[in-house]
């Protein structure tokens, strides 16, 4: 299929989203020995409508919702405790996330086009008005207080991908570059909110799947490159590194 080529040559390891969903719940299920009617599923993408491309919702119910725009944890730490105090007994902890970016059917980045629409518009739409802004300004943009309290999420997600404006005006895509780096932005953040609330996880383990999901035309497949997958055990809190999908033979074979 013409889109499968166009999406693989900006990103060679991404799959379906189904296929993502089948292959990691059968990882938990038959590696890891998990209880998938006991796992409770968190996601930290972007409130984008478009971002429904893995399946995992159908087979892990209650999704914990702690992302907003660009796919920021804005939940924050009384997100992420809540979440941990809501696990059921016995269960696992599971949290998807990263950010999204669209591909038109011509290979065309940072666009789409959405369902029941025959125009493109942007994808992902907060980080291409991010880099608009970058590229106006030589400075940090400075914000109206008004701007601060209404635009919060916008706002937020700016001031994250600021100590990667540079690299991001600078590189060969940046509408590939600054979806790259806000994935960046939210694997530090979810990572550093699990740590600073690991005590209050009743369950032994938290499973991280972490990737960027690519949006295609409604009669295509979505995609996800999947950039890192983490288990943590929470009894053993030095005990928290990220698994390359490369390197253990569970992951070649997914």
């Amino acid at each position: 299929m013409k889109i499968k080529a166009t999406v693989k040559k900006h990103y060679p390891n991404a799959k379906t989203g189904a296929e993502i969903t089948e292959s990691y719940l059968s990882l938990l299920e038959k590696e890891y020995k998990s209880d998938l009617k006991k796992m409770l599923f968190a996601t930290s993408v972007c409130s984008d409508d478009v971002n429904v491309s893995t399946d995992f919702r159908r087979v892990l119910s209650r999704p914990f919702t702690m992302g907003g725009l660009g796919g920021l944890p804005y939940s924050g730490f009384t997100g992420m405790v809540a979440f941990s105090h809501h696990i059921p007994d016995g269960g696992d902890a599971f949290i998807f996330y990263g950010p999204h970016i669209g591909i038109t059917d011509n290979g065309e980045l940072g666009k789409m086009r959405r369902i029941g629409q025959s125009r493109l518009t942007n994808s992902c739409g907060a980080l291409m008005l991010a880099l608009e802004r970058f590229k106006q300004s030589n400075e940090e943009p400075t914000y109206v207080p008004q701007s601060v309290y209404y635009d919060y999420q916008q706002i937020q997600l700016e001031q994250s991908l600021m100590p990667f404006k540079h690299e991001i005006l600078h590189s060969d895509n940046p509408k590939k570059a600054i979806t790259d780096f806000t994935y960046v932005a939210i694997d530090k953040q979810i990572k550093q909110l699990v740590k600073m609330s690991i005590n209050e996880f009743t369950c032994d383990r938290i499973f991280l799947l972490g990737g960027v999901i690519i949006n295609t035309s409604e009669e295509f497949n979505d995609y996800v490159d999947v950039r890192n997958f983490d288990v943590i055990n929470t009894k053993n809190t030095n005990d928290f590194k990220s698994v390359s999908i490369l390197e253990t033979e569970a992951f070649k074979n997914l």
